[in-house]
């Protein structure tokens, strides 16, 4: 049985990657093409706890513990769902990665990127989406864009989301092949084509 295809999207909170993702199933559901929608964190029973953590411990969570929780979701997540999938032949969609930890606690946090990328690789087992698509945006927009209900990591400073902007636009300019970057400061239906005219070339 042919593999599957690993597919991400990726960006700050509020930039519309959920909604893309949801429009994307639906297309691959039309073209009877198997697929699965996932997340992280939380995709797992594990990972619904680590995400209550993530999202909602309102007490001083250390750096490094909350990369290793991440991790740890990611250890998780792999194992159980996206490698079954793409040995099943599956698409699978999913809704943060790798990209998100180097972005958001390497470029925001500051911690070493080179480190972020071995853990990623011990999480994965050095498993790469195929194709990841990274929704750029400015960042007091996507702020906006969120309204007054955030979660821990939302409700960081401006400055820490202009980091995270910066941080995935410099890892698609070092993987060029694999990360795409779409405007998306754009309506809905704009932005569902420009993907699905990104993916068409993959699923063919």
């Amino acid at each position: 049985m042919k593999r599957g295809l690993f597919i991400t999207f990726e960006g700050a909170d509020g930039c519309g990657k959920t909604t893309q993702l949801e429009l994307l199933k639906k297309y691959l559901d039309k073209l009877n093409i198997k697929n699965i929608l996932t997340r992280e964190p939380g995709a797992t029973e594990l990972g619904v706890e680590l995400r209550k953590i993530l999202l909602h411990y309102d007490k001083p969570v250390s750096d490094v513990a909350e990369s290793f929780l991440y991790l740890a979701d990611r250890a998780q997540h792999v194992q159980f769902e996206i490698k079954p999938a793409l040995e099943k032949g599956y698409v699978v969609l999913c809704d943060r990665y790798i990209d998100s930890t180097v972005s958001y606690q390497g470029f925001s946090r500051g911690q070493d990127i080179d480190t972020l990328n071995k853990l990623n690789e011990i999480a994965t087992s050095k498993l790469k989406p195929d194709l990841t698509i990274v929704f750029d945006i400015d960042s007091e927009i996507a702020q906006k864009r969120l309204g007054n209900v955030k979660d821990r990591l939302e409700k960081e400073g401006i400055e820490f989301h202009k980091k995270l902007r910066y941080g995935y636009l410099e890892l698609a300019k070092k993987e060029p092949e694999r990360i795409k970057v779409i405007n998306a400061d754009d309506t809905i239906e704009n932005i569902q084509k420009k993907v699905i005219d990104i993916v068409k070339d993959y699923i063919k």
